[in-house]
C-alpha cells in the first residue's frame, strides 16, 4: 500500500487553488463531473478510445468569456488506448503536474486492478484507498467480513449447493462481460445443477467461478441502494449524511418480469434464465419510519471501518440493501466509494441531500464540496489517500 505520507509529500507540490478533478470515464463519471463544475473545479475525464464521445463531444463543456460553464460538464477528455493506461508513470506525472485529484469509481478499480491502485498509482485520491479491496468477494477480508465485524445484517451463506433448501441467489462473475454478473437463482440442488449446466453451456459463467461462487439465501423484498457520505471535516453537525437512494434496472431480468407467467414458462431454456446486467438506475425514497434504521446501518459500518481500515471510510459509500416483509434490512453488497447509481442525482440532486444542504446536492457535488472545504481549512490530507 502506498503510504499516506507519500501522498502527503506529493500534495506539497500541488497548487491547492488550482485543483482539477479527474476520473475514469465510465460508471459514475458524469455525476463526478457535474458536481465538480457546480463547485467550480475543472474536470478531466480519462477515456478509453472507442468509448470517448459521451465525454469528449456530447457532454463537453463550453465556457463563456468570463470562464463560466454554460453547457456540459467535461472540460478535458484525455484519450487512452486502455483505461489502465492511467497507471503509466508518464500519465501519472501529467496528473500530478496539473494538480489532479482522482475520484475512484468501479470502472477504475475493475480495469486498473486493486494491486496496481494500492501500490503503483501515486496520484492523490479522494476517499479510502485501503478499503477498495474489500469489494472483491474472492478476498478473505471482503465486505461480508466487515459486515460481520460490524454486526450488520446480511443474507446467510450456504456453503454446499446440496444444502439448498429455499430460494437462493448464486453470486459469481460473468464469464465474458468484465464488469457484469453471472448471478442466478434457484430453490433446490436439482435446479442449481440444471441452471448452472445451461449457463456453462451458454458461456455466461465458467467452472472456476462457479466453484468459488457465494450462495446465499434470497431476501424477498425491494432493493434500495443507500448512498451515504461521511465527512471527516464536519465539526458542528452529524458527520454521516444520507444523500440519496436508488434502485436498478437489470437486463434481461426486468424484461422477464414484464411477461405473463405462462409466456415465461413457454420460453426455450436458454431464454428462461435471466441475466442481471445493470443497465440503468432510478431514484427512490424510503418510508420515514425506516430512515433511522438506515442511518444506524451507516453508523455501524463507519465504526467498523475505523477499527479495521485506519483512518476508515472517507466520503461516499453505498450499502446495497433489501428490505423483507418484516421491514428488516439485509445488506447484500457494499461499495466503499461512489456508488453506481448516483447519476440519477446529476444536476437535480436528491430529496435527502437537497433537504440536508438546502440546495441541489448530488453525490458528485458533495465530493467536490468536501474538497473545497478541505482546501479552505488546509485539511486536504484528511480526505485524500
Amino acid at each position: 500500500m502506498i503510504a499516506k505520507s507519500e501522498i502527503n509529500d506529493i500534495l506539497q507540490n500541488y497548487d491547492r487553488m488550482k485543483l482539477r478533478i479527474g476520473m475514469t470515464a465510465s460508471h459514475s463519471a458524469l455525476d463526478i463531473c457535474d458536481g465538480a463544475i457546480e463547485e467550480g473545479f475543472p474536470t478531466v475525464a480519462y477515456c478509453q478510445k472507442g468509448r470517448e464521445k459521451t465525454y469528449s463531444e456530447y457532454f463537453k463543456t463550453r465556457r463563456n468569456h468570463s470562464g463560466r460553464v454554460v453547457r456540459g460538464m467535461v472540460d478535458k477528455a484525455i484519450l487512452l488506448d486502455r483505461f489502465d493506461d492511467v497507471l503509466n508513470p508518464a500519465f501519472q506525472k501529467n496528473m500530478t503536474d496539473r494538480n489532479v485529484v482522482y475520484i475512484p469509481n468501479r470502472s477504475f478499480t475493475s480495469y486498473c486492478g486493486i494491486d496496481a491502485i494500492e501500490q503503483d498509482f501515486r496520484v492523490p485520491m479522494f476517499g479510502s484507498r485501503n478499503m477498495l479491496r474489500m469489494e472483491e468477494r474472492t478476498e478473505e477480508q471482503d465486505y461480508y467480513w466487515i459486515l460481520e465485524q460490524a454486526g450488520l445484517p446480511y443474507p446467510e451463506a450456504i456453503e454446499d449447493p446440496q444444502d439448498i433448501d429455499c430460494l437462493v441467489i448464486v453470486k459469481l462473475h460473468h464469464a465474458e462481460k468484465q464488469l457484469e454478473r453471472g448471478f442466478f437463482t434457484c430453490a433446490s440442488y436439482e435446479e442449481y445443477m440444471k441452471k448452472s449446466k445451461e449457463l456453462l453451456k451458454q458461456g455466461v459463467i465458467d467452472a472456476e467461478s462457479l466453484s468459488g461462487a457465494r450462495i446465499e439465501r434470497y431476501v424477498v423484498g425491494p432493493v434500495f441502494n443507500l448512498n451515504f457520505f461521511y465527512s471527516p471535516l464536519e465539526e458542528e453537525m452529524n458527520k454521516l449524511e444520507l444523500l440519496g437512494v436508488d434502485w436498478r434496472f437489470e437486463s434481461s431480468l426486468d424484461g422477464h418480469v414484464r411477461l405473463p407467467a405462462p409466456q415465461q414458462m413457454t420460453m426455450p431454456l436458454h431464454q428462461q434464465i435471466p441475466e442481471m446486467t445493470v443497465v440503468g438506475h432510478n431514484t427512490a425514497t424510503i418510508r420515514e419510519s425506516l430512515l433511522e434504521s438506515a442511518f444506524e446501518l451507516g453508523e455501524k459500518f463507519i465504526a467498523a471501518s475505523k477499527e479495521h481500515y485506519d483512518p476508515g471510510i472517507i466520503g461516499p459509500f453505498c450499502l446495497q440493501t433489501c428490505i423483507d416483509k418484516d421491514m428488516n434490512y439485509y445488506i447484500y453488497d457494499v461499495a466503499p466509494r461512489l456508488g453506481g447509481g448516483t447519476n440519477v442525482h446529476v444536476s437535480v440532486g436528491h430529496p435527502y441531500g437537497n433537504a440536508t444542504w438546502r440546495k441541489p446536492m448530488s453525490s458528485g457535488r458533495r465530493i467536490a464540496m468536501e474538497l473545497r472545504r478541505a482546501v479552505e481549512q488546509d485539511r486536504l490530507d484528511e480526505v485524500l489517500t
